[in-house]
């Protein structure tokens, strides 16, 4: 295959798939190497934001998708009649922030460090894909354990956790705002950035 058409049928998996796809399957697929695909589909994403497609390939650790605009998510919305979606709070962040450094964490152990109840807001973040469980710790009771997802990069706009920003002072007495103003920086956004906006524009 030459490099045309391993670009076309990257684009055309991963439409179909409308998931994160394996970029080792993909190879496999192919008939080609990995470094191959990654070659091909940062050709594609570039292209893509070149031309100001209303599409975006990006890439998920070792996997790839593709997704809408960022820019066109509000027009998404409105083309399907939906209300605008619920926005991260402040207790959000500082949530997602606290696993994000320090995962695999408990709720108790988000809890001791915010000094608040974070229950309610756990459970809120593993039901709309950012937090997930990842297993039981060996300790009375087995608490669960927690861990950030997929959707968690996407929505930070980053490929990995290794791209997070330095870890801040946690002994300052403002250790806390700093993990959620960390977080709240990757994308550039807003105090409350959108819970929902990736996951329905994939």
């Amino acid at each position: 295959m030459d490099k045309q058409d391993i670009k076309s049928a990257i684009e055309a998996i991963l439409f179909a798939s409308g998931d994160p796809m394996p970029a080792e399957r993909i190879a496999l697929v192919l008939g080609v190497e990995i470094a191959e695909v990654f070659d091909c589909a940062q050709e594609l994403a570039d292209e893509y934001s070149y031309n100001r497609r209303g599409i975006r390939l990006v890439r998920i650790r070792d996997s790839l998708q593709l997704c809408s605009a960022p820019e066109h998510a509000l027009s998404i919305t409105r083309a399907m009649e939906q209300r605008r979606p619920p926005r991260l709070t402040q207790t959000a962040l500082e949530v997602l922030a606290i696993a994000a450094y320090f995962q695999p964490v408990t709720r108790a152990y988000i809890e001791r460090v915010r000094g608040v109840d974070s229950s309610y807001t756990v459970g809120l973040l593993t039901e709309r894909g950012l937090l997930e469980p990842c297993g039981k710790l060996e300790a009375p009771g087995r608490p669960t354990l927690y861990r950030t997802t997929e959707l968690f990069l996407r929505t930070m706009g980053i490929k990995d956790l290794d791209e997070l920003p330095p870890l801040p002072d946690m002994g300052a007495d403002d250790g806390v705002q700093k993990l959620q103003e960390a977080i709240s920086a990757l994308s550039g956004a807003e105090p409350q950035m959108s819970m929902d906006e990736v996951k329905k524009q994939s």
